[in-house]
């Protein structure tokens, strides 16, 4: 699974002013992300604000990113939720003829047990014609996908990796000693990739890539030194991204740099004027340039 090891994009859905999806914008986020030399990309996660699509325009977003990509970077689908049937019912109405894994996040809501998100994940790999990727994000879900949860479901043949967005190092750490050498641990906060990178994991998931893909590839490919030196660039920018909640902030910025506009669908708003501000400041500091080469070792 070395496709996965590097950085991947969880790309945006533009929209227009009225709501409406906005496919050449879209079309202008993933050729700027490729050109950015991002490894892979993640359609449909939660910063593609999956909550607040249709599954008929989920489906549509993701052939037009299929058509747009033509190949060139493998693409990952995001395919989770709190009710297990619906998933697996889900998964007939799919084509994974150009779909390289799913990404599913740990189930939302109703805060099952660590035995029940086992028979959860072991119920959708059994079923997913492609590799699973399970994606513990606990400040979401209000239910942490433990490391020991995560070691038992990485013995499934079609379960290949975790997304860990907990924060918590130690458990990371747990995951990193324990796991079997094919099962990959995949960063899912931007912030912390260099550190986990030096505990084992092989990749990212990265929201901020979707502006500064240039960047990301320096944390997640880069020598320690260049890695810390990508890092630190977002020390200011990045906390921002998540103020008003994801994706208003990264849309904000992405308006800044000219790649999309801002806005987002209803529960959330567009960023105030107040962050939009501070965002243009932060950017304003950042030199992607230094960042010319995102394979550099």
């Amino acid at each position: 699974m070395k496709k996965f090891t590097g950085t991947g994009v969880a790309l945006v859905t533009p929209f227009k002013a009225d709501g409406a999806i906005d496919y050449p914008a879209l079309e202008s986020v993933i050729e700027h992300v490729i050109l950015g030399n991002v490894d892979y990309l993640v359609v449909q996660g939660t910063t593609g604000e999956s909550a607040t699509l249709s599954e008929e325009e989920k489906m549509d977003v993701l052939s037009f990113t299929i058509k747009i990509n033509r190949s060139r970077v493998p693409i990952v689908y995001g395919l989770g939720g709190n009710n297990t049937a619906g998933i697996l019912s889900a998964i007939d109405n799919i084509d994974f003829s150009e779909i390289a894994a799913v990404l599913s996040v740990s189930p939302y809501y109703n805060k099952p047990s660590q035995s029940g998100i086992i028979a959860h994940y072991t119920a959708l790999a059994d079923k997913c014609p492609v590799p699973v990727i399970l994606y513990n994000v606990p400040g979401r879900t209000m239910s942490n996908l433990s490391a020991n949860t995560t070691l038992e479901l990485a013995k499934h043949k079609n379960i290949i990796g975790i997304k860990e967005a907990s924060g918590d190092l130690e458990q990371c750490m747990r995951i990193a000693n324990g796991k079997p050498d094919d099962f990959l641990l995949i960063s899912g906060d931007d912030m912390i990739t260099t550190p986990m990178r030096s505990i084992g994991a092989e990749g990212v998931i990265s929201v901020i890539a979707n502006a500064y893909p240039e960047i990301m590839g320096a944390i997640i490919h880069g020598n320690g030194e260049y890695s810390k030196k990508g890092t630190f660039s977002l020390l200011d920018i990045n906390p921002l991204m998540y103020e008003e909640s994801n994706p208003v902030g990264v849309k904000c910025l992405m308006e800044h740099l000219g790649i999309c506009e801002g806005n987002v669908r209803l529960p959330l708003l567009k960023a105030s004027e107040e962050l939009k501000s501070r965002i243009k400041s932060a950017a304003g500091k950042i030199n992607t340039n230094q960042f010319y080469s995102p394979h550099l070792e």
